[in-house]
């Protein structure tokens, strides 16, 4: 509606405009035509004007009759614009009116159609609900048929149960009737056990009182010795049990042990070799001997003050031999004279720059051998002095056996040990690799290289673990950790193997001089037997003085003594012999 009014007064505007702009157009042409035949006569009727002709805009007005003409045109012209206007007004109004009547139609059409449309839609959903309600009424009447259906068949259940109640009430009823007759025949058959009881007691008491007359003991002291007896017998028999279930554990331990041990030793071959405290040095011929020498021995005493190695010259063709009681220092020697012998230029400036040299090589040989004897373990993130220190044992023997070697080897036997005790192997490998790290100062500080190695270990930031292992290998420290008695256990595997270390002829005399003194000071002891060099020990007992308890006793008893006296690699076994003799007389 508010469009339609719109368009008929843009309608109207645009013929207002159109009506002005007629009326102007009509007033311009008729006075324009009446100023131009005037002109036109006057003109005609004198030429001269022209030249007196006044300018433009200063012309004279037109005449009142032309006036009068014109102001009645448009007077006519405005009145039919004013027709014109009531015209379009009566129009508008009448088209307004036909708008205003089409809209009441279309509403009312509307209202029509959506009364309709309410009707069909409620026509609709009574006809949903009179189909909902058929189908709830069809699903109310199929379940009460099945819940009638649930409670017949519940009935007969009922009804059956009822029956077997029954059936059990009279069975019920039965079983109390026997239970009551248990009862009374219970308590007759107790009241003639209180009666038998009775006469026991009696009889007991009369037995007791004839045999105390008989023993002259009364009944207090009877239970004394009998307690005694008893006791006594108690206590053999706990020992015999405690030998056995310590014969018992120790076999199994022993044999557990053993078969770890063993695989370890199996899963793990490294060359037996000895390395000696004197290092030889091949000339290739004998004058250079004079050259090492030197005018009045001058060279040899440079030498010998620079490096801090004595020089042996002697018969020995060809060769000459450097001693140190540092490995390290001894080798710096070496590499220095191998390097002059080669050269040939040998006088004390030229030692010294061969010394330098030697010792920086040497260095860096200690610490790529540190670093290589990780990378055989396994071993990794290591403090770098740790290494170069691991590194100097490269130089280093014990018993003819090298350090670093030995350590490689039981950081191996401990790993694979670890690894069967189902304990994680790299802490028990890191620890044992580390446990004679000490002797690379040992002869720069005093003490016990475990504890010197433990020192240094702590020193660099190494877990407690660790610390603990090294220095209770040689049981200066009490082991308190599986890691540390599995670097004992590997530490003596990998010394005491064959061919691994070389012993004295004295000590290794003394030593089973003193396994033999140890056992034969026991009493009872007959015989002792050092046997397997060193490694077994047969103790021969009188069978009199010793009995079989005491046989094991003895033994555990010596094994502890050699443990806390000797310092030896492996295991010494033990082992007391009893023989029981049967001696009669024939007369």
């Amino acid at each position: 509606m508010s469009v339609l009014l719109a368009v008929l007064a843009a309608c109207m505007l645009m013929g207002l405009v159109v009506i002005t702009v007629l009326l102007v157009r009509v007033l311009g042409s008729g006075a324009l035509g009446v100023s131009r035949s005037r002109t036109e006569a006057d003109t005609d009727a004198d030429p001269d004007v022209k030249a007196t002709e006044p300018p433009d805009g200063q012309r004279t007005a037109l005449p009142s009759a032309d006036l009068q003409t014109a102001q009645s045109e448009a007077a006519e012209i405005i009145r039919q614009a004013a027709e014109l206007r009531e015209q379009a007004e009566r129009e508008a109004a009448e088209l307004l009116r036909r708008a205003e009547e089409s809209a009441r139609a279309v509403r009312e059409r509307a209202e029509a159609e959506s009364a309709l449309r309410g009707s069909l839609v409620e026509a609709q959903a009574r006809e949903a609900g009179r189909k909902s309600a058929e189908t709830f009424r069809t699903q109310a009447e199929e379940e009460v048929r099945v819940l009638r259906a649930e409670l017949h068949e519940r009935d007969a259940r009922l009804v059956q149960r009822e029956q077997r109640l029954e059936v059990r009430a009279t069975a019920v009823d039965e079983q109390a009737r026997q239970i009551e007759a248990r009862d009374h025949d219970l308590a007759a058959r107790e009241a003639e056990l209180a009666r038998r009881r009775a006469e026991v007691v009696d009889l007991e008491e009369e037995r007791r009182r004839t045999l105390e007359n008989a023993a002259r003991l009364t009944a207090v002291q009877a239970r004394a010795e009998l307690v005694k007896v008893v006791e006594a017998d108690a206590r053999r028999d706990a020992a015999v049990l405690v030998r056995d279930i310590e014969a018992q554990a120790r076999e199994r331990g022993e044999e557990r042990a053993r078969k770890i041990v063993t695989l370890a030793i199996q899963r793990v071959a490294s060359e037996a070799t000895t390395e000696s405290v004197v290092s030889v040095l091949h000339l290739p011929s004998d004058e250079m001997k004079g050259r090492i020498i030197g005018r009045e021995g001058r060279n040899i005493r440079s030498f010998e003050s620079v490096t801090g190695v004595n020089v042996i010259i002697d018969d020995t063709p060809e060769a000459v031999l450097l001693s140190c009681f540092d490995p390290v220092r001894r080798e710096i020697g070496k590499i220095t004279l191998e390097a002059l012998v080669r050269d040939g230029r040998i006088h004390p400036h030229r030692i010294e720059e061969e010394h330098d040299r030697a010792r920086r090589e040497v260095e860096a040989r200690c610490l790529r051998a540190g670093e290589d004897a990780l990378v055989q373990t396994g071993v990794a993130e290591m403090h770098p002095e740790l290494i170069a220190i691991l590194g100097r044992l490269r130089y280093r023997t014990s018993y003819g056996q090298n350090v670093l070697a030995h350590l490689v080897e039981s950081a191996h036997l401990a790993g694979i040990m670890a690894a069967e005790l189902r304990l994680p192997p790299a802490l028990a490998k890191r620890g044992t690799l580390l446990h004679d790290l000490g002797k690379a100062l040992t002869h720069e500080v005093e003490g016990s290289h475990a504890l010197i190695g433990a020192e240094i270990a702590r020193r660099y930031g190494e877990d407690e673990e660790v610390v603990h292992a090294i220095e209770a290998h040689h049981n200066e420290v009490e082991p308190r950790s599986i890691g540390a008695v599995l670097t004992q256990a590997a530490d003596q595997i990998s010394g005491g193997r064959p061919g691994a270390r070389r012993e004295s002829l004295e000590s290794y005399v003394k030593r089973l001089e003193r396994i033999e003194q140890i056992a034969a000071e026991r009493p009872g002891v007959e015989k002792v037997f050092a046997m397997q060099a060193g490694r077994e020990v047969r103790v021969m007992v009188v069978p009199d003085e010793v009995d079989d308890i005491a046989a094991h006793m003895l033994a555990r008893d010596v094994a502890k003594q050699i443990e806390d006296e000797l310092t030896y690699p492996g295991q010494i076994r033990v082992t007391v012999v009893r023989e029981t003799r049967a001696v009669e007389t024939a007369r």
